[in-house]
């Protein structure tokens, strides 16, 4: 049987050696090695949407990889695709490490410098658990065997943009086509989806901060119900408490409900910590919504720039939302992508609070009449996104949202580039959601 091999490390020098042993072991397919986490992450999570079978019996992965630590790093492979076997190289083969990589679901490990009975027995050993694994997978329908949900993450450029409310919108409008759904507040301070939602429940994030291991039952158990099928993972209550969640901690949530649910939305909120960093750099759609004045056009390309210089998210990778858009705006949507080097989204959130303002001060947003432009032009971003099924998209937004998507929709103030009409448009309403 041929063990098809992709080994992660960074080190030129150590790829090299590595490339040349594996391509000495009997029956191996060596993939060409990546250098970064997000790499393999993105190779694995590609090769699990094509099929189960396609994903590498084993996975190496080099102590010094980077951005994520190589033990994190395992952590999420472990949880995101289960039928794989990791094998960790390092230089330090003490006790306590190797405890660690088993813990955070390693097969075993190879010390540097690396022999060749060694590599080959660790890679026999990790082949023969992954093949046992996925005949378990291949024979038990209920057991989870894709790449995982989609995660789409919702930052503000600065407070007060309405990032909370395109993420509950957008969260909404993929749980009614079908979808499952998580809403997650990493908002870990400010925090507000449970008050836009009238929700009041003692459990949060911070109950799986500490947890090494996230069952099926744990996750129901911190998550709340609600009313509109949403599944919502809210933020402590007292904001403090926000600390307890860890980078480290927040990979395994996202990894936990990526693979419960089929769309996670996270809000992240306006200011940047290491929990919503590390959720922003494992989202398959990294949304950041600005509005159009100086300031927050400013805050819009300091944070691309931060996720740049910590290779969190590339400019390229982010999908910028215009809100509170009015036509007579100075600051026109083109000009924001230019500024921020960003793909800005091709339809944006009117100015229109008279539309929200009922909804947000009962705490029922997800009672909006659906006639609201607001919610239609972030019903609309949700196709864009491509988080609904477009044929139970339709159904639900009346022929809305179908209109929408088909380019037939007339009188759209949420779109970008419409002319006004001669004599005047209706005007636009003060305020933001």
């Amino acid at each position: 049987m041929t063990t098809r091999i992709l080994p992660a490390v960074g080190d030129p020098d150590a790829a090299r050696s590595l490339t040349t042993l594996l391509s000495q072991l009997p029956d191996a397919e060596p993939a060409g090695p990546v250098t970064d986490s997000t790499q393999l992450i993105d190779t694995l999570a590609r090769l699990a949407g094509e099929a189960l079978d396609e994903l590498p019996e084993v996975v190496l992965v080099h102590e010094r990889i980077g951005p994520v630590p190589a033990l994190e790093l395992i952590r999420e492979v472990s949880l995101r695709f289960p039928s794989v076997g990791v094998v960790m190289i390092t230089t330090d083969a003490s006790p306590s490490l190797f405890a660690a990589a088993m813990d955070s679901g390693a097969r075993g490990l190879v010390t540097l410098p690396v022999s060749y009975e060694e590599l080959a027995n660790r890679v026999q050993a990790a082949a023969q658990w992954s093949t046992g694994v996925r005949r378990h997978l291949s024979s038990a329908n209920d057991v989870f065997t894709g790449p995982g949900g989609t995660v789409v993450t919702v930052t503000g450029a600065k407070g007060g943009v309405g990032a909370t409310v395109a993420a509950i919108q957008l969260a909404l409008a993929a749980q009614a086509s079908g979808h499952t759904v998580a809403l997650v507040d990493m908002d870990l301070q400010t925090g507000d989806i449970a008050s836009y939602l009238d929700v009041q429940f003692r459990r949060s994030l911070v109950d799986l901060a500490l947890i090494t291991d996230i069952s099926p039952r744990v996750l129901a158990d911190a998550v709340f119900s609600h009313s509109t099928g949403l599944a919502l993972l809210l933020a402590p209550g007292e904001g403090e408490r926000g600390e307890e969640v860890s980078d480290r901690s927040s990979r395994q949530i996202v990894s936990a409900l990526r693979s419960r649910y089929e769309i996670v939305v996270i809000d992240c909120g306006g200011q940047m910590n290491g929990a919503n960093a590390a959720a922003i750099e494992m989202a398959d759609t990294a949304l950041l919504v600005t509005t159009p004045d100086v300031v927050a056009v400013r805050g819009a390309k300091r944070i691309v720039r931060m996720w740049e210089r910590l290779q969190i998210r590339k400019a390229e990778e982010t999908v910028t939302l215009v809100n509170r858009f009015t036509r007579n705006t100075e600051i026109q949507p083109p000009l924001i992508q230019k500024i921020t080097g960003t793909r800005v989204a091709s339809a944006a959130v009117p100015a229109n609070f008279k539309e929200l303002q009922a909804s947000v001060d009962s705490g029922r947003l997800h009672e909006l009449d659906a006639k609201s432009t607001v919610k239609q032009a972030l019903w609309g971003l949700a196709g864009e996104l491509g988080i609904v099924k477009p044929s139970a998209a339709a159904k639900k937004g009346g022929g809305v949202l179908a209109k929408r998507n088909s380019g037939t929709l007339k009188n759209d103030r949420g779109s970008i580039g419409r002319p006004r009409r001669r004599g005047g448009g209706p005007a636009d309403a003060e305020g933001t959601p």
